[in-house]
């Protein structure tokens, strides 16, 4: 193996290897796509569902209760209002008059000529709404205005009460939420950065106001350690905190995690001190009481949020930019995802060296699968272009059964990442992929 290179990832081969490997496709490809939008395939899916597993374990292991909620997409124009959505969830917009392409107004310098076309002749900044409007019911007008969420944070600040009296928990703990939410984009770009359509990860951790800067910084430092654990490269992560003039409406403090992208950095995931704001928004806007008793005060306060959010998708784009790589072995170039074995979508590759061994093979297959490991089979093509497919989808692990397995009852295992061969038991499999997955 020669010529080890993980630096020569662009968000061309990204989005190749997405769709020739069952990753990603774009929405409605037969009738053109649309834009911003993406449809997840077999091996995507399946990464999806293992970053929003490895998210769940993580949030939960702390000292303090967290707790989970499924929220509604749909929600009544007052949640939004009292949110302040509707007055302030907008980005600023111009369009190039030559050429008709719109930008959003901080991407770009209007003093200068589009980078489009070249041309200086811009139309004024205007507010772009965001959220998507719909109605709900069969008479559409002004009282049956909804929206489809932009985030999934307000599902938990109006159900605060309801968690509260149904499960009794005590100050401090967290409500956590995986769902979809959805941005009308002005311009969706970079692949899967932003989109239209996307699954949140949101955290919002209840505290009194004293405890406030102390849960901060120690969810920072938890964040922080996640991203480290699922193997990110901790030379392309800093940490930027947000000025006074760039924090959201509802922000005390914002702290972003970002990655070192082939364009530059940008956000992974913010930890906002969001104040009492979206509970005291909604008391006042719904005329309920949000607030909480306090025995030892004998005191009633509104708790103070710290809230972790990040995406899906973004996290997954990086996974697979930070994963790539390329490198050339018996004089053929090689790409392979060197995800960590806990996040890759197949724990491992049953191979037969020839069709003649299927038959042995799928016994060893159906074994491991029926144990619950993620495993795949494949008969077709040589062994080297098998060995070369696993490795783009990051399947950390081929087990190749041999003639000399029918005398042994051993395959060859193949580790990704090393190239290293070696003997392994049939019955052994089972106790090296769980070693495996452990690590």
């Amino acid at each position: 193996m020669s010529g080890t290179n993980q630096d020569t990832v662009s968000l061309e081969k990204i989005v190749s290897l997405c769709k020739r490997r069952g990753f990603v496709y774009p929405t409605a490809e037969i009738y053109g796509g649309l834009n911003g939008v993406y449809d997840f395939g077999p091996i995507g899916t399946i990464l999806k569902n293992n970053i929003k597993k490895i998210w769940l374990k993580n949030i939960q292991s702390f000292e303090e209760e967290v707790i989970l909620l499924d929220g509604s997409i749909l929600g009544p124009q007052n949640v939004w209002k009292a949110s302040g959505h509707t007055e302030h969830f907008s980005d600023q917009m111009v369009d190039c008059q030559n050429c008709k392409k719109r930008f959003r107004v901080d991407e770009i310098k209007l003093e200068k000529p589009c980078p489009s076309c070249g041309i200086k002749k811009w139309t004024e900044a205007r507010q772009f709404q965001l959220m998507f409007e719909t109605n709900v019911g069969a008479v559409s007008d002004k009282s049956s205005i909804a929206y489809l969420r932009p985030e999934t944070a307000q599902s938990i600040f109006i159900n605060f009460k309801n968690v509260l009296s149904s499960t009794r928990v005590k100050i401090p703990f967290g409500i956590a939420q995986i769902g979809k939410a959805f941005r009308n984009e002005v311009t969706p770009k970079q692949f899967l950065f932003r989109i239209r359509e996307f699954e949140q990860m949101e955290l919002e951790f209840f505290c009194k106001e004293k405890n406030s800067d102390k849960y901060f910084e120690e969810w920072i430092q938890r964040r922080k350690n996640f991203y480290l654990k699922i193997g990110l490269n901790p030379k392309k992560i800093k940490f930027r905190e947000h000025e006074k003039d760039e924090l959201a409406h509802y922000s005390k403090r914002c702290m972003d995690i970002e990655y070192n992208f082939p364009f530059g950095f940008k956000e992974l995931e913010g930890i906002a001190y969001r104040t009492n704001y979206d509970l005291i928004q909604h008391s006042k806007i719904s005329g309920k009481d949000l607030s909480v008793f306090d025995p030892n005060t004998n005191e009633s306060f509104i708790p103070h949020v710290i809230e972790s959010s990040s995406g899906v998708e973004r996290i997954f784009l990086t996974l697979l930019f930070d994963s790539y790589n390329e490198d050339i072995i018996e004089g053929e170039q090689r790409i392979s995802l060197k995800l960590n074995p806990k996040l890759a979508p197949i724990n491992a590759a049953i191979l037969p060296l020839t069709k003649k061994l299927s038959e042995q093979t799928i016994k060893i297959y159906t074994n491991l699968k029926n144990k619950n490991f993620k495993v795949q089979f494949d008969e077709s093509g040589s062994i080297g272009k098998r060995y070369r497919r696993q490795d783009e989808i990051g399947t950390p692990v081929c087990f190749t059964y041999d003639f000399d397995s029918l005398k042994d009852q051993k395959v060859t295992a193949r580790n990704r990442d090393t190239l290293e061969q070696k003997r392994i038991s049939i019955d052994q499999l089972e106790n090296y992929l769980t070693d495996l997955l452990d690590k």
